[in-house]
């Protein structure tokens, strides 16, 4: 098959500044071509990566992008401006799988040459679905992605399936499980810093945690991007995590890190930590929790906030831990949680252990035969769905 994967505007392939969707679909083309197919990447144009090249079986092709915008409606102005000039650029597939949001709304209609569109909502969806006219698929990374879609569209509904998304589960559970004995428990968080992600319930509940003197030697990791341009808060946001944790915590015991991309050095990150806890308050945002999964199988206990996008792989009491973050005492409840983890190593070790098994499903050899397994059946001639052009009309409102 001939297969084209269209990343959005801001971030580049191979992912050197980040992004989870730019990290697992840079892994799931090589995956693609290493199994003969002909595989395409559009991506943004970045400093150091020519504009057009082939590397390891997959073709790159690199346009003018844009750097990210604190506000929706700039951003979506963009990807408008972005999907257009992708649009001139396609190159002749069987397979076009869009992680733009504009470009499915005429694109299955206008441009046959570009085949069956496949549609992975790289975010929560925010009403572009009922517009969105011939689409072969859409990838759900979780439950609730497929439910809001299907909201927005019913009509899609024989058309959207969940398929999670894929880790690099068989690197990552190299690292060891945590053991009862080994100090200090470490406590990581790793994603943008930024509000959504709920890192000042993280901080108070870090606040209450050294209040405690009964509990053994512990310390916390905070890895991700602040600058805006990357989806971070600001420096500004990162200074005031400091001053309150300054104020309270002794520093030895925090601290924050760079962003890390390298993929052995992300996972060294991942095994390092006993804890991962991961807060996060977007729930118009969260699709699915690449960071959580990948801790998981690295051997980390997850510490989530109450996300429906979490409930697909992360059980309470099973495999993790969750917490109401919409409740009034929600940092009190996250510094428990955390707490009776740190007290309780055999509990650690047992939940670390489950948590490992129930993502082995989102390994990328597995999650990439999936893939594959569907995409052939959407470009075979018989597949049942309407000819390369036709309209699926979108619901009346």
């Amino acid at each position: 098959m001939k297969i084209t994967i269209v990343m959005g505007f801001f971030l580049p392939v191979p992912p050197e500044a980040g992004g989870a969707t730019e990290k697992s679909w840079h892994r799931l083309a090589h995956a693609l071509a290493d199994r003969g197919h002909e595989v395409t990447v559009v991506a943004r144009c970045w400093p150091g990566q020519p504009d057009r090249e082939q590397q390891q079986g997959v073709r790159y092709l690199r346009l003018p992008g844009f750097d990210h915008r604190r506000k929706l409606w700039q951003n979506l102005l963009l990807d408008l401006r972005w999907s257009l000039r992708v649009h001139r650029h396609l190159p002749p597939a069987d397979i076009t799988v869009v992680h733009a949001v504009t470009l499915p709304a005429w694109l299955g209609r206008l441009r046959r040459s570009a085949g069956r569109v496949v549609v992975m909502p790289g975010r929560m969806p925010k009403g572009q679905y009922r517009w969105y006219g011939r689409l072969a698929r859409v990838v759900a990374t979780s439950t609730v992605v497929r439910d809001r879609v299907l909201q927005e569209n019913p009509r899609l509904e024989g058309l959207t399936r969940v398929f999670g998304y894929p880790i690099d589960w068989t690197s990552l559970a190299q690292a060891p499980l945590p053991r009862p004995s080994k100090p200090p428990v470490t406590l990581a968080f790793a994603g943008r810093l930024h509000p959504e992600k709920g890192l000042d319930l993280l901080v108070e509940a870090i606040v209450r945690l050294q209040s405690d003197q009964t509990l053994p030697d512990w310390r916390l990791l905070l890895c991700g991007p602040v600058e805006v341009s990357a989806g971070g808060g600001g420096p500004e946001y990162r200074a005031r995590l400091e001053r309150r944790l300054r104020a309270a915590v002794p520093e030895p015991r925090w601290k924050f890190l760079r962003p890390i991309f390298d993929e052995h050095a992300l996972a060294a990150f991942y095994g390092s930590a006993d804890l991962f806890c991961y807060p996060s308050l977007a729930a118009q945002g969260e699709t699915f929790g690449v960071a959580v999964a990948e801790a998981m199988a690295a051997g980390a206990v997850p510490v989530v906030s109450d996300l429906a996008c979490f409930r697909d792989f992360v059980r309470a009491g099973v495999n993790g831990l969750v917490f109401s973050h919409e409740a009034p005492d929600a940092a009190a409840q996250l510094s428990g949680a955390l707490a009776g983890l740190l007290r309780e190593p055999a509990r650690r070790h047992q939940l670390a252990a489950a948590a490992r098994e129930e993502v082995s499903r989102f390994d990328f050899g597995r999650y990439a035969e999936a893939l594959l397994a569907d995409f052939a059946q959407l470009a075979a001639p018989g597949s049942g769905l309407p000819p390369v052009g036709d309209r699926v009309n979108p619901p009346q409102r």
